[in-house]
């Protein structure tokens, strides 16, 4: 179904970090940009669609009064709002909003470190984009913010802080098949994998909370009102939005999952885990009896890797591309 073709090279390797690998589709200029997190900073890489032409950038992480910051990148992700696209650093001390390239930072939010040393990491982790202007990112005390994004320039506001989660937060998903019947339009997880389902507005409205099981939830996906979610059990379950109601339950690898994705327009799956394994899925809908079906269609064993992210390169699922921990490439592969 898939085939392996030339792999990217990175300047340096990836951190085994959850969902360490995002992917931003410029088709005006086919082009895509991947990014990897390194430790204290991001590996950018710009590849021109014939495989020819490759540019390579590296941001740091920032930190108040400081040239240079040693605080570690916990995540970056494109953020795909209507009007523009922001690449988001998360880090132990704050968040960064980029253009889209990288040229400019547009934003820097500080995290409230405590004066004192404490038992208690601080740190944010977890980046949405959310409808027409919303990017929310996830905190270390189970706290997330919510920016209002203008259409253009800097004037980003911190317009609400949700507070639901009692734990980290993991990962946060927008709705990504762009229905806007959905009622849901955001789901939240967190290290004891409860998970929140949120409607999106002027003030952000919970909709459901799904019980987790005590075992983190570390990626999750939202797709035409289905949440999506794989545990450290090697588990995916396939929940109801916004009634919770389990659809499915696979046990999708033997270590634990470190990456999901969805293309919305074919409704493909890709899981990657710590097993050296990609699988990727077909969810079907059937409207008539409410129900969602997995099947299983293709695995990669990636030899003597520890896969820690995972993306679909479009939105049909035609190619995805994969990185692991301690790796300085990012692999591709595409369909036959």
């Amino acid at each position: 179904m898939y085939h392996k073709e030339k792999s990217i090279q990175m300047k340096s390797s990836a951190s085994a970090l959850y969902n360490n690998l995002s992917v931003l589709r410029i088709a005006p200029r086919s082009l895509t940009y991947f990014t990897v997190v390194h430790a204290n900073m991001v590996n950018m890489v710009s590849a021109s669609w014939d495989g020819l032409n490759y540019s390579h950038r590296q941001l740091q992480s920032k930190e108040a009064n400081v040239a240079t910051s040693s605080s570690l990148i916990m995540q970056a992700a494109w953020c795909v709002l209507p009007s523009r696209d922001i690449l988001v650093l998360t880090s132990q001390k704050g968040i960064q909003m980029y253009e889209s390239d990288g040229s400019i930072m547009v934003y820097w939010h500080a995290l409230d470190t405590p004066e004192t040393q404490t038992a208690q990491a601080v740190f944010a982790r977890g980046i949405a984009a959310v409808r027409e202007k919303y990017i929310c990112v996830g905190i270390s005390s189970g706290s997330m913010l919510v920016f209002d994004v203008p259409i253009k320039g800097s004037n980003i506001t911190l317009s609400e802080v949700l507070e639901e989660h009692k734990e980290s937060i993991t990962d946060l998903a927008s709705e990504c098949s762009g229905s806007l019947e959905c009622i849901a339009d955001m789901v939240s997880a967190d290290d004891s994998g409860n998970l929140c389902v949120w409607k999106s507005g002027e003030d952000f409205q919970l909709l459901n909370k799904i019980p987790g099981f005590d075992m983190s939830c570390s990626s999750v996906k939202l797709w035409k009102g289905t949440v999506v979610a794989g545990y450290g059990t090697g588990q995916i379950r396939l929940y109801e939005a916004v009634t919770g109601i389990v659809h499915a339950e696979v046990n999708a690898h033997a270590r634990w999952i470190y990456s999901l994705d969805i293309a919305p327009f074919s409704g493909l799956l890709l899981s990657a885990a710590e097993d050296s394994l990609v699988r990727v899925w077909h969810l079907t809908m059937t409207p008539e009896t409410n129900s969602v079906e997995i099947v299983h269609m293709y695995n990669e064993c990636v030899t003597d890797t520890q896969i820690c992210g995972a993306k679909f390169c479009d939105g049909d699922g035609y190619a995805f591309a994969v990185t692991g921990y301690d790796l300085s490439e990012i692999i591709r592969y595409t369909q036959v």
